[in-house]
């Protein structure tokens, strides 16, 4: 029996290692500038949606959406408005959401709503999930990947005759990190 808690602690253990290794390298990932090169290849993509939808790509489009790459992570459109103002005070609140809006009817990006219910964007990763662990006081939102609990959901869904298309897991609570409110 002390076996199996000490397997259980140790499974644990390494799925924590393996949040917390997410969290460093998403934080690598998002420290780091995003080539024109990348930017260019989300542009084509975008220009695509455009075209088939006869809508004009501006240069207020191009600023919105290279501050958007840029930004990572969960940014809400007045975020993203105010990194905007910075680089072209003509651009209107109006265009950051109608272009964010467009975004998300492309596929190109996702909206998501925590804790208060306003909205934030993300890039979206084609064949690529991760859930989300959101502090209640800081309002700090923590990426993770695991393995188990998307393979536990599949297995529940298909008990109870369901084919999953999609989902989202968001868990709530307080993280432990030295500059949260709640310590």
């Amino acid at each position: 029996m002390e076996e199996d808690s000490k397997c259980t602690a140790l499974s644990v253990l390494v799925n924590a290692e393996r949040i917390c290794y997410r969290q460093r390298m998403m934080k690598k990932i998002r420290a780091r500038t995003i080539s024109d090169a990348e930017i260019e290849s989300f542009l084509e993509k975008y220009k695509l949606y455009l075209t088939q939808h006869e809508l004009k790509f501006t240069n207020q489009r191009k600023i919105i959406i290279s501050e958007f790459l840029r930004a990572g992570g969960h940014v809400s459109a007045e975020d993203l408005f105010r990194s905007v103002k910075k680089k072209a005070a003509g651009v209107g609140l109006a265009s950051v959401y109608r272009t964010i809006n467009s975004l998300v009817e492309a596929g190109l990006a996702v909206e998501r709503q925590f804790l208060d219910r306003s909205s934030v964007f993300e890039l979206h990763e084609p064949g690529h999930h991760h859930d989300h662990l959101i502090c209640m006081r800081c309002r700090k939102i923590f990426e993770f990947e695991n393995d188990k609990i998307e393979e536990l959901q599949k297995e529940v869904a298909s008990k109870l005759g369901f084919t999953l298309q999609d989902h989202k897991l968001e868990l709530y609570g307080y993280c432990q990190k030295q500059n949260c409110p709640n310590l």
